[in-house]
């Protein structure tokens, strides 16, 4: 009898939204922001000189299958640029990930590294700007340049019910999207702060979109009170009400 041979590994079928992250990641559209982003990846941090930095665009992270999508500003240059995976290892993602946690959209409340096993359920997380600023202040044309991967992305979640903006440049930068995708007619009338919220048709689709703004996990807003836990809470809560889970 003939002994079967062995089956060669299959790779999985690679998805669109992998696809473009593969694209985000190998963008070299703003020579400022990649000169930048080397630099700090090449100096360091005295308390990170031992670890080899990302250095790169960071791409997106989370369930491919999300109703909600959370939309912040930009890599930190030693926290996302340094580990290559939003909000994790710094400050902010230290707010941020015992939140998502707490009401069910993560799988552990601690994140330090793209390996760490961290999983997202129902939620994925981007920012308007793929590449760390200097001084946490993207330029307008790198915004308006980083903007085709917010339209794209949004365009491949077929279940996305709500998009959640940390801070106003994010929030901006969702009013802005929704505006080239014909969901608004401008975006006048709608002005950001914390709890602020606002529904739009979805188009295609029998069910509206619905925008939710916050105050950003940083640390000027956290250290200072601005931003409490309480508050932060309240805004996850709200976006799972939303999206119906």
């Amino acid at each position: 009898m003939l002994k079967s041979q062995p089956q060669s590994a299959v790779a999985p079928p690679v998805s669109a939204l992998d696809k473009l992250n593969a694209r985000i990641v190998a963008c070299e559209l703003c020579p400022r922001l990649r000169e930048y982003c080397a630099e700090v990846a090449r100096v360091r941090r005295r308390a990170y000189r031992d670890q080899q930095y990302w250095g790169r665009p960071v791409p997106s992270f989370g369930d491919a299958r999300a109703r909600i999508l959370l939309v912040g500003l930009a890599p930190g240059a030693h926290g996302s640029n340094r580990t290559g995976r939003p909000f994790t290892g710094d400050g902010s993602g230290n707010f941020l990930y015992p939140t998502l946690y707490e009401v069910g959209l993560a799988s552990q409340p601690i994140a330090v590294s793209r390996d760490d096993g961290m999983e997202l359920h129902g939620i994925r997380i981007n920012s308007v700007v793929r590449c760390a600023p200097p001084d946490n202040k993207p330029l307008p044309v790198e915004l308006k340049t980083c903007a085709r991967y917010l339209d794209e992305e949004i365009a491949l979640l077929p279940e996305l019910r709500v998009l959640v903006c940390l801070g106003k440049i994010a929030f901006d930068g969702v009013l802005a999207h929704l505006v080239r995708a014909g969901r608004l007619k401008s975006r006048a009338g709608h002005k950001f702060g914390h709890g602020a919220e606002f529904a739009v048709s979805a188009n295609g689709a029998n069910r509206e979109l619905h925008v939710l703004a916050s105050y950003h996990p940083s640390l000027q807003n956290t250290n200072t009170g601005k931003l409490t836990l309480p508050m932060f809470l309240k805004i996850f809560v709200r976006a799972r009400e939303l999206a119906g889970m």
